[in-house]
């Protein structure tokens, strides 16, 4: 290992999308729910070294019950998420172990990743200090007006879907974060604050079954790729 790797898991968001009335986090897949099967990637990869785990505060119990039914001995702290997924990421920087010299950011609602793929976009980051997981555009991607009229078609060869994690370096994430807090450019991803600080980050081959979990379809998709997994192994 080339570093204290301490993945954060962000696991806070409402939901709302799903239209369930209870965090997507324990939405059940194959038995299990959500966040196990997040969690346990986290836990088999041997180069993380420590988990956070950023939820609601009514997520809390249940999610510390799951980590500790499932003996996840590599999560270290649960902390309260904030109103954006960057105030978010910072709690759960804040509970760090002081160790750490890299952050492996992860959404919660992508229990599908792989311990190899977090493996190599963590080992990509030992190299470049920016690493995050990413799959080819297959379809053509088109950009338009506020009236919805093409006004230009970017090449498709030069277009990435970016998963997580997303993997940086400790003191560059860190600058990233404060130059970020002084302006008024919004954020969608944690690339994006290295982005705007100037870094460049290096995008890993990512798999296709690396879905985030957004709408009910998505959970039946989840269920699918989870059963063939298992047949094949």
């Amino acid at each position: 290992m080339n570093g204290f790797v301490t993945a954060i898991i962000v696991a806070a968001g409402g939901s709302t999308r799903m239209g369930l009335g209870f965090s997507k986090q324990f939405i059940p897949l194959c038995g299990e729910p959500v966040i196990a099967h997040t969690l346990r990637a986290f836990e088999r990869a041997d180069i993380i070294a420590s988990v956070v785990v950023v939820c609601r505060e009514q997520d809390k119990n249940e999610i510390m019950k799951i980590a500790a039914d499932n003996g996840f001995g590599k999560v270290k702290a649960f902390v309260n998420g904030g109103a954006t997924r960057d105030e978010s990421v910072r709690n759960g920087i804040a509970a760090c172990d002081e160790r750490t010299t890299h952050y492996a950011i992860h959404d919660g609602a992508r229990p599908l990743i792989s311990v190899d793929d977090i493996e190599r976009v963590v080992k990509a980051a030992f190299e470049t200090k920016a690493a995050a997981l990413g799959t080819n555009v297959t379809d053509t991607i088109k950009v338009v007006d506020d009236n919805e009229n093409i006004v230009s078609t970017p090449l498709r060869s030069t277009l990435r879907a970016v998963q997580t994690p997303q993997v940086f370096e400790k003191s560059l994430y860190l600058g990233a974060l404060e130059r970020a807090s002084a302006g008024d450019e919004t954020v969608t991803d944690d690339c994006k604050l290295v982005e705007l600080s100037g870094g460049k980050v290096r995008i890993v081959p990512g798999s296709e079954t690396n879905i985030k979990l957004t709408t009910q379809s998505d959970i039946t998709l989840a269920e699918s790729i989870l059963g063939k997994l298992k047949v094949e192994s």
